[in-house]
């Protein structure tokens, strides 16, 4: 009769290939070798293991599992109780009567004002340029030296309807401030990122054509009041044989710029030509009324220290 001892199964432990401490070696250019060295064989790894599932989905077919949702910050995002849907009844009433809302609904054409900081350099110069190539029925005016709340009764008495501000620091357009014509809001930007369509690689020519604006991921009050605030700046009735798009992309409250032409490869595909300039905002501050740093009432300031206390809570 076999014994108890012969009927228990043991358990071996599983052999694991002991990594090796790269911490240890004082050589500085042996240590960046074992590194490296570590670093591939981790790709090599995760290459294999991306082959062997797809080659698994394949052989199950319709019984593969299903992918996973890889986990990233915007999926994540603290719930904003400020954030809407995008045809809530409430936020439509507010927006039928704000101090927009005469340019959504009789469906007015904007006329742009675009000045500077006083005494602008080249590239701040260029830039503006390029904006009023930008925005249809824009205009750029040189301040020299002009206080900027003398600016906006001058451009009210000529019929603009938005004036737009570009900051310098440096020698670099740093800075972007928007405001509606007559009743505000204005918004404070902060700017980054400026590369001018003379800089990029083989840029495409910019026409005289109307554009389509795209807004991307405006989801809060905030975000809709912001995303207005740019949709008034162009014409209600874009040219859509120019093929002109001109996109702003809210990703983590950072605002992204680009301008596109698109162009039809064929029945399925469609190709991307970039126009430029291309520039990153990220709101400052929003403004009831025109500019007035001094008496000005807020709807938001950006507050650094109170609000920045989650990567994973955005305001637009």
């Amino acid at each position: 009769m076999a014994s108890n001892e012969e009927n228990v199964l043991v358990e071996q432990p599983i052999q694991t290939i002991p990594q090796p401490n790269i911490s240890r070696i004082k050589n500085k250019q042996m240590r960046s070798e074992a590194f490296r060295r570590i670093l591939q064989e981790k790709k090599k790894l995760k290459k294999k293991e991306k082959k062997r599932k797809l080659q698994e989905a394949k052989e199950l077919g319709k019984d593969a599992p299903p992918k996973g949702t890889p986990r990233t910050i915007e999926n994540t995002r603290v719930r904003d109780e400020t954030m809407v849907k995008a045809q809530d009844e409430e936020v439509m009433a507010d927006e039928a009567q704000d101090e927009m809302s005469d340019y959504f609904k009789r469906q007015t054409c904007p006329k742009v004002l675009i000045t500077t900081t006083d005494r602008p350099r080249a590239r701040t110069n260029k830039f503006c340029k390029e904006l009023k190539k930008c925005i249809p029925n824009s205009m750029v005016y040189y301040r020299r030296g002009l206080d900027l709340k003398k600016v906006i009764p001058q451009a009210l008495s000529k019929d603009y309807t938005d004036l737009v501000v570009i900051n310098e620091d440096r020698k670099e357009p740093n800075g972007m401030v928007i405001s509606h014509l007559p009743e505000g809001p204005t918004a404070h930007f902060k700017m980054s990122s400026v590369k001018l369509a003379t800089d990029i690689k083989r840029a495409g020519k910019m026409t005289g054509h109307k554009p389509e604006v795209i807004l991307n991921n405006f989801n809060t009050r905030l975000g809709h009041r912001v995303g207005r605030l740019f949709a008034s700046l162009f014409p209600h009735d874009p040219d859509f044989e120019g093929r002109r798009a001109v996109t702003f992309h809210n990703q983590r409250d950072y605002i992204f710029f680009r301008q596109h032409r698109y162009v039809f490869r064929n029945s399925k595909k469609v190709g991307l030509h970039e126009l430029g300039p291309r520039f990153t905002l990220k709101l400052r501050s929003l403004q009831k009324g025109t500019f007035d740093s001094k008496f000005g009432e807020y709807e938001w300031i950006h507050k650094r220290h109170e609000m920045d206390t989650s990567r994973r809570k955005f305001f637009l």
